[in-house]
């Protein structure tokens, strides 16, 4: 999987949003990419891909800005890159369940579904919420307790 500056910046920005916005108060955008060091015109572009999923709604004004459409919690990670990006993998932009290989590749359908699987479940796990806090759900810090073992196994 491969992790787009867009989504990256929609990542950084929902996250100060779910800081700064905290209080009901939209939140400019060109605070958000100060704060986030993020080019304030690819941020605009993000955000109104934001506001089209429903994820943040704006208002206009000396006093508007950018807040989250829902509390918090109940924004995921995987909300935030699947309206940016799409999918959490995608294969040559076809659905997994439409997928066939032969011969010894025949198992890479299921591959590409469990990566997924094991994807969904650590983005869907974490919201804004949790990074706001500075905490992760213990299965995944797990995971990236196992990440930088391996790392340094393998190194």
């Amino acid at each position: 999987m491969r992790i787009s500056a867009k989504s990256d910046y929609a990542l950084r920005a929902m996250a100060q949003l779910a800081r700064d916005g905290a209080d009901g108060c939209p939140v400019k955008a060109v605070r958000l990419a100060s704060e986030q060091d993020i080019p304030l015109k690819f941020l605009q572009g993000v955000l109104s891909e934001l506001k089209r999923a429903r994820l943040v709604h704006s208002t206009r004004g000396p006093e508007g800005g950018f807040v989250l459409a829902r509390p918090a919690a109940e924004i995921t990670l995987a909300d935030v890159y699947r309206a940016i990006d799409g999918p959490l993998i995608n294969v040559r932009d076809t659905r997994l369940s439409d997928i066939g290989y032969a011969g010894p590749a025949e198992p890479l359908r299921e591959l590409w579904m469990a990566a997924r699987s094991s994807l969904r479940n650590v983005l869907e796990q974490v919201t804004l919420a949790d990074l706001d806090a500075g905490s992760l759900p213990p299965a995944v810090t797990e995971l990236a307790e196992q990440y930088r073992r391996d790392v340094r196994t393998y190194s």
